[in-house]
């Protein structure tokens, strides 16, 4: 398919060629639902540590009569019914990340590429590169693509385009390489450059 190619300056650069296998689909909400999940779950820390009974600082002395105490029989106070003892089956360190074969994965990048181009938020630049590291300016151009919310994606990231951009809240500048569906789904728009599509092309053939 067809693609118009914009400057900075919102005006027509030319065109390109679309890889219908990879912008093209028709987008599965099921299969970018499990790669999110799986990216979701990847990340997370898993460092949350609760103490369990036999962690928690204290006697093991028992504090009360077997009987005649009018009440239950206890051992000691770390038991978890107790303030200030232990946990019953606390959380521990652990990995949360699920499998994912990498197939799925390759296809979910694609549909979430053809989802972008599906609802008209995929916009494609001749190139991401400014020639100072000026905010502001920046700021004017991306008002002049209607760009607010969004990710961009190039083979590399320009230095001034990276130092410009780190200031402006809503917009991600990540490489080729870097590219995933959760980035990709999570912004309003995702703007690729020429060279940006060639390489996502050439990675998910």
């Amino acid at each position: 398919m067809k693609a118009d190619v914009l400057s900075f300056d919102n005006k027509k650069a030319g065109d390109i060629d679309l890889d219908d296998a990879i912008f093209g689909l028709e987008p599965r909400k099921d299969i970018l639902h499990r790669c999110v999940v799986y990216q979701l779950a990847k990340r997370q820390q898993g460092t949350h540590h609760a103490q369990e009974r036999n962690e928690v600082r204290g006697t093991s002395k028992k504090f009360g009569r077997q009987k005649g105490s009018g009440g239950a029989r206890h051992g000691n106070r770390k038991a978890n019914l107790f303030r200030g003892g232990g946990k019953a089956h606390g959380p521990r360190p652990r990995s949360h990340a699920i499998g994912l074969p990498k197939k799925v994965r390759r296809l979910a990048l694609m549909h979430a590429l053809s989802a972008k181009q599906a609802d008209g938020s995929l916009i494609i630049l001749e190139d991401a590169k400014v020639k100072e590291a000026k905010t502001k300016t920046l700021i004017d151009a991306f008002a002049k693509l209607n760009v607010q919310n969004a990710l961009i994606v190039d083979s590399e990231i320009d230095e001034n385009l990276g130092l410009a951009a780190r200031n402006i809240p809503g917009i991600d500048l990540i490489p080729v390489v870097g590219a995933n569906v959760y980035d990709i789904l999570r912004k309003d728009k995702l703007v690729l450059t020429k060279a940006a599509v060639e390489g996502l092309e050439a990675r998910l053939k």
